[in-house]
């Protein structure tokens, strides 16, 4: 690290340096407690308050200043070097984009098998439920895209941070369950054009959302 970047705020540095880099069946890296699991209330009491299914991108969204720190731990040239050295890789020519999901409504289509987009380079996920009783629903790495063909899966907790090298078989996903299942997705992205699309997509949803009928519609959507 360059002695003038300032230390992350709440990120563990340490912990995320220190999570083993798994190359079966693509390279990922799992971080048990990315966060001080006492500061959880603190973090979640500034969270945004997401009450619809998918996702919704970092600038539709209200946050307080704690959950505020997070992203901006995210977002700092630190963090990408944490994630650079993981994966042995220079990431200073691709922009982040954030998304953030809230809920879900256990309807079959949701937590489908995919890779991510091929505009995708690294990809971050890190878990804000305050807990996850459930067996379904846990994050799982794929080694197909069947669902039950899974070689890693956790519950999307808070704190819980999984972070993978983007190709054309980084599958993943989970099985339906209803449920308060906050995650934040940080997309490190070939450009500023897609990070706009990404941005401009998810504000066309957020809006139809907020429409009674047609959130109706999208909740029966294909995934």
């Amino acid at each position: 690290m360059h002695p003038t970047e300032a230390p992350l705020a709440l990120l563990d540095e340490a912990a995320i340096a220190g999570a083993e880099l798994r190359q079966d069946p693509y390279d990922y890296a799992f971080v048990d407690r990315a966060i001080d699991p006492g500061l959880k209330d603190a973090v979640l009491s500034h969270a945004p308050r997401i009450p619809d299914r998918g996702s919704y991108g970092l600038p539709d969204l209200r946050y307080g200043p704690r959950f505020g720190a997070v992203v901006r731990d995210l977002l700092s040239p630190r963090f990408r070097t944490l994630v650079e050295r993981k994966f042995d890789m220079d990431l200073s020519p691709y922009p982040p984009v954030i998304v953030m999901m809230g809920n879900t409504t256990g309807h079959y289509n949701e937590g489908h098998a995919h890779p991510d987009s091929k505009h995708k380079i690294v990809t971050v996920l890190l878990g804000f439920s305050r807990e996850w009783p459930h067996e379904r629903g846990r994050l799982r790495v794929l080694r197909s895209s069947d669902r039950e063909d899974y070689a890693f899966e956790f519950a999307p907790e808070f704190g819980r941070m999984l972070m993978f090298r983007v190709c054309d078989h980084s599958w993943h996903g989970f099985l339906p369950q209803k449920g308060q299942r906050m995650s934040l997705q940080l997309c490190y992205v070939d450009s500023p054009w897609y990070v706009r699309s990404e941005y401009w997509r998810h504000s066309v949803s957020a809006f139809a959302k907020s429409v009674p009928v047609l959130r109706k519609l999208i909740e029966y959507a294909p995934r």
